[in-house]
């Protein structure tokens, strides 16, 4: 089959040949892929910057925002069927260790992250297990929900954390309104009564977020402009931020956004964020950390899906174009999400 395989650090990856996945274990499922996300992950697997925490063997298949059908499954397989159409969580876990058994299973112990760790759905096949596959409406189409697997559950993860903190009456600043962003607007839409105030460079991005339904955009100039912006809106800042960047200063910025006792929720990653430990004591300020999201998380995105309110916004690429794909994200040229269809 053919496979998206990254060979060395800060070099695109390789088309390569590779045999199909095969079943050998009674919980495996093999999938055909029809749809993988790109994701700026993607971008800083190839950067090199998850080596140290996934420590992979090269060289390996990519993709970790997979959706297809099932086809093939173990002895032991009984809640999904050779041709379901399915979604894959992002990790692949045992369900036997505590944090499984609570149903926190984002950070099993013997957890395997395909895309990361493990052979990835940047192919035409792809292994992975029972526990790991949700099964789909089949009006659904791999290729417009496959970034929900991670993009989509990393989003609604965070802004189901944000439920007791936003009320009628209060407020919340999105930033960034790409791949993950216009997830999280449209999250916060269904789950919350907040009001919400939208943050990009990008001008296709700010309109897309009005699209979507944000109350209140604003152009990502200079510092002072936004946060005089946001404060004039917010009328003193945010009861909480969700970074969807955390790079390039806006981790930076994001925490002069919220109020006294306000939440700054990083979700993007890459850069560092630096907060004074006397502003944190003295306005009782917050830095929460998000890792994709559980199994549940996933199963009630995607009935959120089903039910039309969630969408993904996507550029559709051939498995073959994935390095006109990956350049297009690292230059700023999507809207939305790339995915990938072999």
């Amino acid at each position: 089959m053919k496979a998206v395989r990254i060979h060395k650090y800060h070099e695109m990856p390789k088309l390569d040949d590779v045999p199909e996945p095969e079943i050998t274990g009674p919980w495996d499922v093999i999938v055909k892929i029809g749809a993988a996300g790109l994701c700026r992950t993607d971008l800083h697997i190839i950067e090199g910057q998850w080596d140290p925490i996934q420590n992979p063997t090269l060289p390996y298949i990519l993709g970790h925002e997979n959706a297809g059908w099932v086809h093939a499954v173990g002895s032991a397989v009984t809640n999904v069927e050779v041709g379901d159409t399915v979604i894959m969580h992002p990790l692949v876990t045992c369900g036997l260790c505590a944090e499984c058994r609570r149903g926190n299973d984002s950070h099993c112990s013997n957890a395997t992250f395909p895309g990361l760790n493990t052979e990835g759905g940047m192919a035409e096949y792809m292994l992975t297990n029972a526990r790991a596959v949700v099964k789909l409406d089949p009006m659904l189409e791999p290729r417009d929900i496959a970034a929900l697997a991670d993009a989509g559950l990393t989003a609604y993860h965070a802004v189901r954390k944000t439920i007791p903190k936003l009320h009628p009456g209060t407020h919340v600043v999105v930033m960034g309104s790409g791949g993950l962003g216009h997830i999280g607007i449209q999250s916060l839409l269904a789950l919350t009564p907040a009001q919400i105030t939208v943050i990009d460079k990008s001008e296709a991005a700010l309109e897309l977020a009005k699209e979507l339904g944000a109350h209140h955009t604003v152009l990502s100039t200079d510092d002072e402009a936004v946060i005089k912006q946001v404060h004039d809106i917010t009328g003193g800042g945010a009861h909480v931020v969700l970074d969807f960047i955390a790079e390039m200063g806006m981790e930076l910025l994001g925490p002069q956004l919220i109020r006294n006792q306000g939440d700054y929720y990083v979700i993007g990653y890459g850069g560092m964020v630096k907060i004074e430990t006397l502003s944190i004591i003295s306005r009782e300020i917050n830095v929460i950390g998000n890792l994709v999201g559980t199994y549940e998380d996933l199963v009630q995105l995607m009935t959120l899906t089903a039910e039309g309110k969630i969408s993904l916004h996507t550029s559709v690429y051939d498995l073959e174009a994935y390095a006109d794909a990956i350049n297009d994200l690292d230059n700023g040229r999507l809207v939305g999400r790339g995915i990938l269809v072999p």
